[in-house]
């Protein structure tokens, strides 16, 4: 059976049993099409089969949202149908977290998520949030209004690898720069890589202010955050649009 890997966005094939492929097809089905309340029990009966959970997570869960995302990149698809199926993805995500754990599975990375200082708006933040909790982040979202201190005590809360900051209105986006600033004000800066996003904010903004990275939507920001948390990265900035456009490709 053919899916869409969700790391590389390219075709792949993955083999198993009739039973097994039965089950990951179903269960990828249901993410496509936002059936959040029937990908529980999918993700049982995947798990039946024998499957390992990191298996039923990368070849179900995630090859189904990685469909809406292919089309999300072609402008064939929108954002309230990517929150549909990353809301479904979620409720199985909810269902293996405890088995992933169980198998040692590492996280890809921890990520404090907020929208900063005076802002509101939490729509975009939250479907971040989701994306990157299926990608294998470990996400504490602050929710809205977060003022720098409160970012910054999170993260070394957490032990934090990531900071993802939001705002959807121009006279907030600043609140991105002093939110960097205080990190930097306290010793804190380069230990930690810093996401910015929104829709006031473009990506010459974010270099401008000394992010690490920006993305204009999740599934970008997905991409962005794994490339500032491997090994290899050389602290260049990194446009996450420019990275899933190349991965489309």
């Amino acid at each position: 059976m053919e899916i869409i890997d969700p790391v590389t966005g390219k075709r792949k094939a993955i083999t198993g049993t009739p039973e097994q492929l039965a089950a990951l097809k179903h269960l990828a089905d249901l993410v496509e099409t936002g059936k959040n309340q029937e990908v529980p029990a999918a993700v049982d009966a995947a798990l039946k089969t024998g499957m390992p959970p990191y298996d039923v997570l990368i070849n179900g869960l995630q090859a189904g949202l990685a469909v809406v995302g292919e089309r999300f990149k072609r402008q064939a698809a929108f954002i309230p149908e990517v929150l549909i199926s990353a809301r479904a993805m979620k409720a199985g995500v909810d269902v293996l977290k405890p088995l992933l754990v169980k198998a040692n599975n590492k996280p890809t990375g921890v990520c404090v998520l907020g929208t900063v200082q005076g802002d509101l708006h939490d729509i975009g933040q939250n479907l971040v949030g989701i994306m990157l909790e299926s990608a294998g982040f470990v996400v504490h979202n602050c929710g809205v209004n977060v003022r720098p201190e409160a970012f910054l005590a999170k993260v070394k809360e957490v032990n934090a690898d990531l900071v993802g900051m939001s705002a959807l209105l121009a006279t907030t986006m600043m609140n991105h720069k002093t939110t960097i600033q205080y990190f930097a004000d306290n010793g804190y800066r380069d230990k930690v890589r810093f996401m910015s996003g929104g829709a006031p904010v473009s990506p010459e903004f974010a270099q401008e202010i000394g992010a690490d990275g920006y993305a204009s939507n999740a599934l970008a920001a997905i991409e962005l955050a794994k490339k500032l948390t491997q090994s290899g990265w050389n602290g260049n900035f990194i446009n996450g649009d420019e990275v899933g456009a190349h991965m489309a490709a």
